[in-house]
């Protein structure tokens, strides 16, 4: 009886704080209130982040000329057709990072696409369920990216930049929309305790890209890495 009621509780710990069944770290903190630690794989730990931060060098924003995100037939997208297939896996990137964040997934029969799923959403804390509810964001805008420095890259580098998975996270896409271009000084997760990680995936691919910083973005994102203790 002791041996069963050992293994109903630990199965029920398992539920409630999010483990995997085999072994890893719950996605969900305790009493966090929804608090996601989970980042995109290759992404720099906080001491890292600190010390890259440091080094990307300070300018001012670039002009918005010549940029363009939407159009019909992929000519006049500056960083190519959304969702390109870089690595050449046979799944687009919105597909992966779905399938990569989203838990209780079904994809669409034959296809990578997912058809399904539910998302805690590292920027709200909340649980989001409908595939058509939720967005892929690119943590360092694409505008922003254009911005400081990549309005002067060849298209094939704007391309991989634009589908590289350390820069997307799946989101509500309420709070993406919300979000839409802005910098860190201007726009932060409403999910506080998620301040950690967002620096840490912004800084790491805007020193992987060689991309420069405002004075005020630098400083929002040292007080975001502050708070990773």
């Amino acid at each position: 009886m002791f041996r069963r009621t050992t293994a109903a509780l630990a199965a029920l710990l398992l539920t409630v704080t999010g483990c995997d069944a085999v072994g890893g770290l719950p996605d969900v903190a305790p009493g966090g209130g929804g608090t996601v630690d989970r980042v995109p794989q290759g992404t720099a730990d906080a001491p890292t982040a600190r010390t890259l931060l440091a080094g990307l060098p300070v300018a001012e924003p670039g002009r918005m000329e010549g940029y363009a995100r939407d159009c019909d037939d992929g000519a006049g997208c500056v960083f190519g057709r959304p969702w390109v297939d870089t690595d050449g896996d046979g799944c687009d990137q919105r597909s992966q990072v779905l399938a990569r964040d989203l838990t209780d997934v079904r994809r669409k029969e034959g296809r990578c696409g997912v058809e399904s799923g539910t998302l805690l959403d590292p920027y709200t804390g909340e649980t989001v369920t409908g595939v058509s509810k939720i967005q892929i964001d690119h943590v360092v805008p694409l505008a922003e990216m254009w911005r400081s420095g990549a309005a002067g890259w060849p298209q094939d580098r704007r391309v991989a930049a634009a589908n590289d998975l350390r820069n997307l996270i799946a989101v509500a896409g309420r709070v993406n929309q919300a979000k839409g271009d802005q910098r860190p000084e201007e726009w932060m997760p409403p999910n506080e305790a998620y301040a950690c990680q967002y620096g840490r995936v912004y800084v790491g691919v805007k020193a992987e890209y060689g991309l420069t910083v405002t004075t005020a973005e630098r400083a929002a994102l040292e007080r975001a890495l502050a708070s990773c203790g």
